[in-house]
């Protein structure tokens, strides 16, 4: 894949704030042509009007991941105007943390795993017919470093992101030969809206000091890299990395401490 990001059509999920919001800026930048999908029409419009001010190319659809027909019409709508999908980056996806036993199974379970997960697939239902046929595309998907370590209170949240890496690993293998990229990003602490939506008591927000926590745009910069030049894993901050292979090698002494 060409690492010129020009004329380039991208669909980002998620993309009212965090990482899909500063993606979109970004890969406007690069010369791509932005379509920001999301449920909040209102910022995505603002965002899309400061993209074009900028001289950049976007557009702004409704989207309700959890919703099939949603997806179906996102789809084409972006197939209508433009005729086909070179980069989707599936980033839609939020966090309800508390003990598993406090959570709601309609609001905290099933919805979470709906938007994390099964929207995220579906979405890529929706999206691959297109790349195959033009025997070209590259799908990113958000993870989070929860798909590798799974900690108290994460436990729904956790699961759909381990879900998200064997999603990602299989598609990756399966498309390999197809000419079409499969990437995985695995953020750790970053500043985002995500502590505001968790209904954590916010004691139990991330321990991690501010200066440690990466901003959005440092991920989505890392976003139009891998677009630029496909890689198979991210894992940021970079320093995760060795935490992922202490927990894979010392499993127990990771259940001690994390228990404490």
């Amino acid at each position: 894949m060409t690492s010129s990001l020009k004329n380039q059509i991208v669909l980002i999920t998620g993309a009212s704030s965090g990482f899909g919001e500063d993606a979109a800026r970004l890969f406007a930048r690069e010369g791509a042509i932005v379509i920001l999908a999301a449920r909040r029409i209102d910022r995505m419009q603002a965002e899309v009007a400061r993209i074009q001010a900028a001289g950049g190319q976007a557009m702004a659809t409704p989207v309700d991941i959890a919703n099939r027909a949603d997806i179906a019409n996102m789809v084409a709508s972006v197939i209508e105007n433009y005729g086909r999908i070179d980069i989707l980056f599936n980033n839609a996806g939020f966090g309800r943390l508390d003990r598993f036993e406090r959570l709601d199974p309609a609001r905290d379970i099933e919805t979470q795993i709906a938007v994390n997960l099964t929207g995220l697939m579906e979405v890529t239902h929706a999206v691959l017919p297109h790349m195959l046929a033009q025997h070209s595309g590259h799908i990113i998907n958000m993870s989070s470093v929860a798909g590798w370590l799974a900690a108290p209170q994460y436990s729904v949240y956790a699961a759909t992101k381990f879900g998200v890496r064997g999603f990602t690993d299989a598609l990756r293998r399966e498309l390999r030969s197809r000419g079409i990229h499969v990437s995985g990003i695995y953020p750790g602490p970053a500043l985002t809206e995500f502590n505001q939506h968790t209904r954590l008591d916010p004691a139990m927000h991330s321990k991690a000091p501010a200066f440690l926590k990466m901003s959005s745009e440092y991920v989505a910069k890392a976003v139009v890299r891998i677009a630029k030049h496909p890689r198979r894993v991210t894992i940021l901050p970079w320093w995760f990395a060795p935490i992922i292979w202490f927990e894979s090698v010392f499993p127990g002494l990771v259940d001690v401490i994390t228990g404490k």
